[in-house]
């Protein structure tokens, strides 16, 4: 468990001791002040960029909790002393988020506010408001909120684009990692690199429903906390939102992951533009290629998935899909099984094309484009 020091006035720093409070301060001289802006560099800047922008979110949930039957009750104790009960309790949970537009728009992580009942916004510098949730998507992991400041001048953070991201630049995770822990509003700036990008992460457990994919890794320490922060390149401009680490202990080891503020514009001009991520219509359903059904349809491979049935009307049908068909590859992703198909996928929203490599029964591959539409 960590362990917090107050040492009143007085601060221990490397065996040296710092003494707060003005009285004999050194003003500093001409040297002085030239080193100081010396030591203002790309990292320090950006961080004086996008610190006040980025904003520790707080939620209020209740979770189903299990305990003694009569906590409080010494006296039936020894009788009841195996007697379990579950209850509701009000919990409050801390993430970061980062202020994108002059609305007092934030993003942050869907896990971060999934089952709020209250949420409360507070600015690095000091500033408390209430925010409202105004949809987000689990399977991307992200959500939006607005700050409800009305009449209220809030700081808005410069976005980059992480498409054009280099291995090996620097970054900044910003955010508020054991933010209840520490009673200071303000980020704390981690640095390290882009390690690497377009990372697909294989899901933890069978079915979950986010999907991470082309995500940015850094060895930028992000801790519990930082999800929903920023990650930003040394310009002070968001190219990423901090959402996990890979950890056996739950502190950093240097492999975080950030969700590329490319997908996280597309998610949040869906919400803001129609209240919600418009689920998309293909309209075919798929299966895997068992060995003996490749066998029987003459297939080189049983890598793909196989059309099984188109609906009518539908953009598969439109593109000129048919029963028997097999997919080999979608967009730019090969097609192995049906996992790689739906991951392929992610990310596609209604009215973009999508091309579809097929091959139809002995004929030579094809290409055809599928113009996604909205579900109805």
């Amino acid at each position: 468990m960590a362990r917090v020091a107050r040492l009143g006035s007085f601060l221990a720093i490397g065996g040296a001791l710092l003494v707060s409070g003005t009285a004999g301060a050194h003003e500093p001289n001409n040297d002085e002040e030239g080193l100081f802006d010396s030591r203002r560099n790309a990292i320090v800047r950006a961080a004086e960029d996008i610190g006040p922008a980025v904003v520790t979110v707080s939620v209020l949930r209740s979770q189903l909790v299990e305990g003694p039957a009569f906590p409080q009750r010494e006296f039936f104790s020894p009788f009841f002393r195996n007697l379990r009960r579950r209850y509701w309790q009000r919990v409050q949970s801390i993430g970061s988020g980062v202020i994108v537009r002059d609305d007092a728009i934030v993003v942050t992580n869907y896990h971060v506010v999934t089952g709020a009942q209250a949420i409360k916004i507070t600015l690095a510098d000091g500033r408390e408001f209430p925010a409202r949730y105004l949809g987000g998507e689990e399977l991307y992991d992200l959500a939006i909120l607005q700050i409800l400041a009305e009449g209220e001048v809030v700081p808005v953070a410069r976005l980059g684009l992480s498409a054009a991201l280099m291995i090996g630049e620097w970054v900044i995770a910003v955010g508020n990692p054991f933010g209840y822990l520490l009673d200071d509003p303000h980020p704390t700036v981690t640095v390290g690199v882009v390690s690497a990008v377009n990372r697909d992460i294989l899901p933890d457990q069978e079915g979950a429903e986010s999907i991470y994919k082309n995500m940015i890794q850094t060895d930028a320490a992000i801790n519990p906390g930082n999800s929903g922060g920023a990650l930003v390149n040394a310009d002070g401009e968001v190219i990423g939102v901090n959402t996990f680490i890979f950890s056996q202990s739950g502190g950093s080891h240097g492999i975080g992951f950030a969700i590329p503020i490319d997908t996280v514009l597309r998610v949040m001009t869906e919400v803001l533009t129609h209240g919600e991520v418009r689920e998309v219509w293909i309209g075919v359903r798929i299966q895997e290629i068992p060995a003996a059904l490749a066998e029987s349809l003459e297939l080189n491979t049983n890598d793909g998935v196989i059309v099984a049935s188109v609906e009518s009307g539908s953009p598969a049908e439109q593109a000129g899909l048919t029963r028997g068909d097999v997919i080999l590859q979608i967009g730019r992703e090969r097609v192995r099984n049906f996992e790689d198909a739906r991951r392929a996928l992610y990310g596609r929203l209604v009215d973009d094309l999508v091309e579809f490599e097929i091959q139809r029964g002995s004929a030579a591959p094809r290409v055809v484009t599928l113009h996604l539409v909205e579900r109805t």
